[in-house]
């Protein structure tokens, strides 16, 4: 198995929404991209997989002095080697991929976030350097783009905590930041207990709505020059926002005790129909 065919065999396995909008992409960038994701979920699993907080870190460490090889042209792993020849050609940032690695980390350090401004620091880690790379690969004309990718990186981070609630809680986590929890009256219990109350109801409403803001702002900071070469994170925005819209309409307490997913077939409709009529903020 070549490195290439790794990092697809990775991204295909996942049945994540980013795989469903790598196909509309030029070659180059498509292995990129999928390259980038293979790397993405490597270091993710190192923390999800690994029940030894010693044996983590140091496969963490692994990952940063590998970067370092990557960056001085030895690599070792499939997925960096598949990354190297896209480095230059994309102008990759090496500090970019090493915060992701940091924001991996920070599952091992917390648990809990007391404030949205904590937890915003792991969503930059973990999501907005991620939509920034990904804004490198797919091109742009304007360095506003890059803020746009960020705070859409952001908004698929929300996503992804407001879907798997019950899921983080069943490992032990909480992303939902303290104070609010304590703003609408959410003991940590009920969410340990999967009690789906009104309250929780209620503190999830909001999230959705705050990830719906980030959405909105992304849209308006997406310069027109650049909607084109950013088409395939608009393919993923239209998929995100129609889990996002599911959750919402299903009940939003639900995310305790179920996981809802778009089905392939709808995600490919989504991807197709955002790539051929565009994106609807």
């Amino acid at each position: 198995m070549t490195p290439d065919e790794y990092c697809e065999d990775k991204a295909a396995r996942s049945g994540s929404s980013f795989y469903y909008s790598f196909r509309f992409l030029p070659e180059a960038q498509r292995r990129a991209l999928t390259a980038l994701y293979a790397y993405c979920r490597e270091v993710d699993d190192v923390v999800d997989e690994c029940k030894d907080e010693a044996v983590a870190r140091a496969k963490l460490a692994w990952w940063r002095l590998e970067l370092s090889r990557l960056y001085t042209g030895s690599p070792n792993h499939p997925v960096t080697r598949a990354l190297a020849p896209h480095i230059e050609a994309f102008d990759l940032p090496e500090a970019w991929f090493l915060e992701i690695v940091d924001g991996m980390e920070m599952d091992l350090d917390y648990a809990r976030y007391a404030s949205f401004a904590d937890l915003l620091l792991y969503c930059h880690r973990v999501a907005g350097v991620v939509g920034q790379l990904s804004a490198q690969i797919f091109g742009y004309s304007d360095r506003q783009t890059l803020k746009y990718a960020h705070e859409l990186g952001i908004a698929f981070q929300l996503t992804n905590i407001i879907r798997d609630v019950g899921e983080d809680a069943r490992r032990g986590r909480i992303y939902l930041p303290v104070d609010e929890l304590e703003r609408f009256n959410v003991p940590a219990a009920d969410i340990q207990h999967y009690r789906e109350t009104d309250a929780f109801k209620a503190l999830m409403a909001f999230q959705i709505e705050r990830a719906e803001d980030y959405y909105r702002r992304a849209w308006e900071l997406l310069p027109a020059v650049d909607r084109k070469p950013q088409k395939v994170g608009l393919v993923m925005a239209a998929i995100y926002r129609a889990t996002l819209a599911e959750i919402k309409l299903d009940g939003p307490a639900k995310v305790l005790n179920q996981r809802l997913s778009l089905t392939p077939l709808r995600k490919l409709w989504l991807a197709w129909k955002t790539a051929t009529f565009g994106y609807k903020a």
